[in-house]
């Protein structure tokens, strides 16, 4: 296994197009209904697989038919899925997706079994075959987060593992309280501009890089949607244009371009062109409804990329 995805597994439901929340007592109308694996681990371990990476994913589910579904869908990717265990206590984290007529999006959640993953889960057998463990959905693992991320990370460097972490919102308002434990463990950090702004009380990309840049962390990306992507290490700087598609669900775009990052890293290609295939397999993850729909072979994604050029 070359990379393993821990992190967070969801049931997700899409409706569209959600042109307005009804008011409390109203009803309002949608086309649109597909239910879809999602959850960042999920999403990018998958998405490497794709891109034809031997990857693996774990975490929890739930003992419940939306947990079979995850399960099943990842096996059926192509994905070992033996390090995924069943919550007995909690049912699958599952996310309503309402997407915009412009194709963004907003999310209802139920955190499930996401919450109760704790450093006892915790396959050290199977991370010790990896290559790069990937820390995917920091902020959405209340029982895992902070010092018990912090405690896998290290353990997993103490094994010769290479390190990835990527955040999502942190709805609680914690941001670095709780992530800075982790950071001097991660060698590759990829949060979204967004996330890093309010990680870093920064708004500059220079200074949002060189802020985590000075935890040893060696390589930061920063997702920045339309605009492309920023990738700094300790003596590159790369500003990767974002690639032009036609856009039906942005709904993960960013554990895509996770992906495509990890995969030309693993690939061991050089940092313009890692970002140039984040970027693309991004891209091609919004041309479909859903967290991985649209995400092609490693063949398909370059072609992204030549014909731009």
């Amino acid at each position: 296994m070359d990379i393993l995805c821990l992190g967070i597994f969801v049931a997700d439901v899409l409706a569209k197009p959600i042109k307005k929340i009804p008011e409390l007592g109203k009803l309002e109308l949608f086309d649109e209904m597909e239910l879809h694996t999602g959850g960042c681990a999920n999403n990018t371990a998958i998405g490497l697989a794709r891109l034809g990476i031997s990857s693996g994913a774990m975490g929890k589910v739930g003992n419940d038919g939306f947990g079979d579904f995850i399960i099943r869908n990842l096996k059926e990717n192509n994905v070992d899925a033996q390090g995924v265990k069943r919550a007995s206590d909690a049912n699958t984290s599952f996310t309503f997706v309402m997407i915009a007529p412009s194709a963004e999006r907003s999310f209802l959640h139920y955190i499930g079994a996401n919450a109760t993953l704790c450093y006892e889960d915790i396959d050290f057998d199977l991370i010790k075959e990896c290559k790069i463990l990937h820390i995917a959905g920091s902020f959405l693992m209340p029982g895992f987060d902070g010092e018990t991320t912090a405690k896998v990370l290290r353990k997993a460097k103490e094994l010769g593992v290479t390190t990835a972490l990527d955040t999502a919102w942190d709805s609680k308002g914690n941001w670095l309280n709780l992530l800075e434990p982790c950071l001097s463990y991660v060698d590759i950090f990829l949060p979204s501009i967004e996330e890093a702004k309010m990680l870093t009380n920064r708004t500059e990309h220079t200074e949002i890089a060189d802020f985590f840049l000075n935890y040893g962390i060696k390589t930061v990306g920063l997702k920045m949607s339309v605009k492309g992507s920023y990738i700094r290490t300790k003596d590159e700087e790369i500003r990767a244009p974002a690639y032009k598609v036609k856009t039906v669900d942005t709904t993960g775009a960013g554990d895509a371009f996770v992906a495509g990052f990890l995969a030309g890293t693993i690939m061991e290609w050089d940092l313009e062109q890692t970002a140039k295939l984040a970027n693309a397999t991004g891209a091609a993850c919004v041309t479909a409804i859903g967290t991985t729909a649209g995400i092609k072979s490693l063949e398909e994604t370059m072609e992204i990329i030549s014909s731009s050029q």
